[in-house]
């Protein structure tokens, strides 16, 4: 489990950005693959769910986690999801205590938010099509409107895919690019003659900090080259493997 030192700062807020490592699952899911959706044994999924959120000091039924669907869509989470009930979105905002908001991701970022004196913790799955989407205004938005100070919100962003392993074709910068000619500042030259190499976790950053978040601290991880510690979607890709897992990460109110 990796963490970060703004969110550790906060008394009333446990977080966690969990590895691959410490779980019960096999192949090219070893080990603490978190994802029921990824085709490995729903029990050793639920067993290894119930591992990561026992590292928090929380029952298995404290975790929440939604459809990820690559939207900018938020919900208030006020009580756990009946079974199969879980809503399409890619962010979650609560106030209650000792409920563990959980995302799931094997390469995009995962983002945990939180606002210690205002009670309110928001959690984000920021790939590039949400974050472009707007997820983590709406998140921001959505946890103000629950009381949070944006000055006071401490965000950190967990392993992804770094820029030096993040290659996108010659069209890939154009939306980016017309929501803010700066933001070229998140491309560099590929090897390939018209490609990109694009950065995933500073794109995240900066939309944190123009939001008016006030403290942002990333995890300096690369999840496709760290195939010891992370599941990464495009290292499978690239390996021709059609399965992967999927880490957790999760946060959650104390009091």
């Amino acid at each position: 489990m990796i963490t970060v030192s703004a969110l550790n700062a906060l008394s009333n807020v446990r977080h966690g950005f969990f590895t691959r490592n410490g779980g019960v699952s096999e192949g090219v899911y070893a080990s603490l693959n978190c994802g029921f959706g990824s085709g490995d044994d729903p029990n050793k999924v639920e067993a290894n769910r119930a591992k990561a959120v026992g590292d928090l000091e929380l029952p298995p039924e404290a975790l929440v986690t939604v459809r990820q669907e690559h939207t900018p869509n938020v919900v208030v989470v006020t009580a756990p999801f009946a079974t199969g009930e879980a809503p399409s979105a890619d962010a979650m905002v609560t106030t209650v205590p000792r409920l563990a908001l959980g995302i799931l991701t094997a390469d995009c970022a995962p983002v945990l938010l939180a606002d210690g004196i205002g009670g309110v913790i928001g959690a984000a799955h920021a790939g590039w099509k949400g974050a472009l989407a707007g997820v983590l205004e709406n998140t921001v938005e959505k946890m103000v409107e629950l009381g949070a100070d944006k000055a006071r919100i401490v965000a950190g962003i967990g392993p992804c895919i770094a820029q030096r392993s993040y290659e996108v074709g010659p069209d890939f910068p154009a939306p980016f690019l017309a929501e803010d000619p700066d933001n070229e500042r998140f491309f560099s030259p590929s090897r390939r003659d018209g490609h990109h190499m694009f950065d995933l976790p500073g794109y995240v950053a900066r939309k944190l900090a123009r939001i008016g978040v006030g403290e942002v601290m990333p995890t300096p991880c690369d999840t496709v080259r760290e195939d010891n510690r992370f599941f990464s979607y495009r290292r499978a890709t690239l390996a021709g493997e059609t399965a992967y897992g999927r880490m957790l990460s999760a946060i959650a109110l104390e009091r």
